[in-house]
């Protein structure tokens, strides 16, 4: 297949290194909230606090969960496309590189398995695999692509299936059940335990989940569509970009205001559960999305026609570190709340447990800041680059 490079240099976009800023700190939060996959909470000490830590659960998972995930996987795909139609102005085929960085990838997804068995790095790492055939299709076989994994096939399949045999029952690959043999470790375990949990329990669960819940075919569509706008430069300030980004605006927003009321009551109004079940991952799946083009679209106009560009820049350097931002705070989260470290999951609510996300943050980017002062790139940024090019003559 050949395979045409872009005529215009592919420079550092300072928007999408805010955007992923953005995103790691917002996963970030999540997983504190959480105590990082580990659902365990003491009880309110008065009748406030329980409202308060609802409040808090409740607005976190509304605005982050999600959509955070969702532009990290979108900025995924757009730095690939970058590297590969970098090399690709060289003459040079990235393709079997970018399959060895994926290797690369989930060695450091299994670290990361080590301290929190939540980790994404790993599912990644195979949907990284999975969109290499595509880096170099044309954008009518892109977009047809992009078009199959956002309608959510697996869920469709299972709504045309549930409507021929009512009695299908739904998509189950044992999430609960691993989800369940990890606790154990992290609640009573040493560190060691957790590690064990991690790697047995954690790797297949990570993937179980994210086949049952959607986020399998959302990654790979997400993946997709950031290879497309790379191919577009849509997150350069240039041409009619900001008139596009306005209409995505728009159009997201009203999709998201479509979307909220059919996820509301759809589902409900459905007996045939595999069929329910389905139409509820679907519409979360697509409401999501739409509130992640909202948030995207929102900083990038922010970024380019409004003086916030002075404030947003400064998120840069925290998105630039953020692998070792993902991986640091699986061992500082880890410490905090499991058994192994402090224990913290037995004292901390959700609300303490969002202020120490936000102050994890903090410490994070000071490091990042002082880091980046003295190096072109993060501890684990200029480890897997490094890696990614060994014996490259």
């Amino acid at each position: 297949m050949t395979y045409t490079p872009s005529l215009k240099p592919n420079t550092r976009i300072d928007v999408a290194d805010v955007l992923r800023g953005i995103a790691i700190g917002g996963i970030i939060l999540i997983h504190f909230i959480e105590h990082l996959n580990f659902f365990m909470f003491p009880e309110p000490s008065s009748n406030f606090m329980e409202a308060l830590n609802n409040g808090v659960w409740d607005t976190i998972f509304f605005l982050l969960a999600g959509k955070m995930y969702a532009i990290f996987s979108l900025l995924f795909g757009l730095s690939l496309f970058i590297q590969h139609d970098n090399q690709a102005q060289r003459g040079v085929d990235f393709r079997p590189r970018f399959l060895w960085r994926m290797a690369l990838l989930m060695i450091f997804g299994l670290f990361d398995l080590l301290f929190y068995n939540g980790d994404i790095l790993t599912v990644y790492a195979v949907c990284g695999v999975l969109v290499v055939p595509f880096v170099r299709a044309n954008n009518k076989v892109l977009l047809a692509a992009i078009i199959l994994f956002a309608l959510q096939p697996i869920e469709l399949f299972y709504i045309v299936k549930g409507l021929i045999e009512p009695a299908t029952e739904s998509l189950n690959l044992g999430s609960k059940a691993l989800f369940k043999a990890i606790l154990p470790a992290q609640s009573e375990g040493s560190w060691l335990d957790v590690a064990v949990a991690g790697i047995r329990y954690g790797f297949p669960v990570n993937f179980a989940w994210a086949i049952e819940h959607g986020r399998m075919t959302q990654t790979i569509f997400l993946f997709l569509l950031g290879i497309y706008i790379g191919r577009r430069r849509l997150f350069y300030d240039e041409e009619n970009n900001v008139q596009i980004w306005k209409h995505i605006l728009i159009v997201s927003s009203c999709a998201f205001a479509l979307i909220l009321p059919l996820y509301t009551f759809v589902p409900e109004m459905v007996d045939v559960a595999c069929i329910k079940k389905s139409l509820d991952v679907m519409f979360k799946m697509w409401r999501n999305l739409s509130m992640m083009f909202m948030i995207v679209a929102g900083v990038v106009l922010l970024f380019y026609r409004t003086s916030a560009r002075n404030f947003l820049i400064k998120i840069a350097p925290y998105g630039k570190m953020s692998l070792t931002n993902y991986l640091s705070q699986s061992i500082i989260g880890g410490f905090v709340f499991y058994n192994w470290g402090l224990g913290l999951y037995r004292y901390c609510g959700h609300t303490v447990s969002l202020l120490l996300g936000v102050v994890c943050i903090v410490l994070q980017y000071i490091f990042c800041r002082w880091w980046l002062s003295r190096h072109s790139h993060g501890p684990f940024e200029a480890l897997w680059r490094k890696l990614t090019w060994l014996k490259h003559n």
